[in-house]
């Protein structure tokens, strides 16, 4: 059986519906000396997953047995305007997990492709989403699909940064066929700036211990103090350093993914919401949203915070 060149492979990536592909090859990271440092300077905090997972982070070509290569592709989330946050909202819930969890959205896609390429002749094709010990940004970038930002976000030139990325490493020996894209954050400083809680301790160095998607999504327990005044309002996440990037203001477009698209719950207008809430009313409610992995009692944390927050001048 003749296996399929990575044009078809693309084909079908984007009559699935992703915006990109492209094809990685597995040889070991770039940047592994800068993941030993940034987790022995203690920037995953509770993140404890993260050492454990270094050493394949690090080598690719150990992630899934009998793969070559891993094609890459890209989902876009921008949210329109009318489902960013809006005045009169209560607090703010970052725009990728307004809608379904973008896991269970693209491992149903990615699988389907997965499962293409196995019916044209692959023998190996290993699906991943944000679930594993994968470098996605990095094999992104040798994709050819963009740069890894300033503010740590895998940047495409056309799509801008609310992007997901999904990959599926595959004994297919694919080479990438576009061009690497190259950094063109040039001298903007717009992300580091604007970040409420300072949390970048440089270009392209984010301390997760200070950020505020860590604090809302991985922290549990009160989060130090000094960081309440600068919460910024938001309950879940934080979009402050994809909203300013100006390769979204100028090129992101909305998503045409309706399973992104904003739920009638949570009402953000409400600061009590979460806590008139049970906990079968939330599980109804948000099973299958980002929402479910801090669970209700830090949603109601999340939300005091952040409604708190935008009565609170900063330091």
């Amino acid at each position: 059986m003749t296996t399929p060149a990575l044009a078809a492979i693309r084909a079908e990536a984007l009559r699935l519906g992703f915006v990109a592909c492209g094809a990685a090859t597995l040889e070991p990271s770039a940047r592994g000396d800068a993941l030993d440092a940034w987790l022995r300077a203690g920037y995953a905090g509770t993140m404890g997953y993260l050492p454990r997972q270094a050493r394949k982070r690090k080598a690719p070509e150990t992630i899934t047995p009998g793969a070559h290569s891993a094609v890459v592709v890209l989902e876009n989330y921008t949210p329109p305007p009318n489902e960013r946050p809006q005045p009169g909202d209560a607090y703010k819930i970052a725009g990728y997990a307004r809608g379904t969890d973008y896991h269970l959205v693209l491992h149903g896609r990615l699988h389907k492709l997965a499962e293409w390429m196995l019916a044209a002749g692959a023998t190996v094709a290993n699906v991943w989403v944000d679930d594993g010990p994968v470098p996605e940004r990095e094999l992104a970038e040798r994709a050819g699909l963009g740069w890894i930002g300033k503010n740590t976000m895998l940047i495409h030139p056309r799509i801008g940064s609310y992007t997901l990325i999904g990959t599926i490493f595959t004994d297919l020996a694919l080479s990438p066929d576009l061009p690497p894209v190259g950094d063109h954050c040039g001298t903007c400083t717009r992300c580091l700036e604007a970040c409420p809680t300072d949390a970048f301790v440089t270009e392209r160095v984010l301390d997760a211990t200070r950020c505020l998607s860590y604090f809302t999504i991985e922290h549990r327990g009160e989060p130090p103090a000094e960081f309440h005044a600068a919460w910024d309002g938001w309950a879940f996440g934080c979009d402050v350093c994809n909203d300013v990037c100006p390769w979204n203001v100028k090129f992101a477009e909305a998503t045409v993914e309706p399973e992104y698209g904003m739920r009638p719950h949570p009402d953000r207008r409400n600061p009590a919401y979460f806590e008139q809430l049970t906990e079968a009313e939330f599980a109804e409610h948000f099973a299958e949203t980002p929402l479910a992995r801090p669970g209700l009692d830090r949603m109601r944390r999340n939300t005091r915070l952040a409604v708190a927050s935008r009565h609170t001048e900063r330091p």
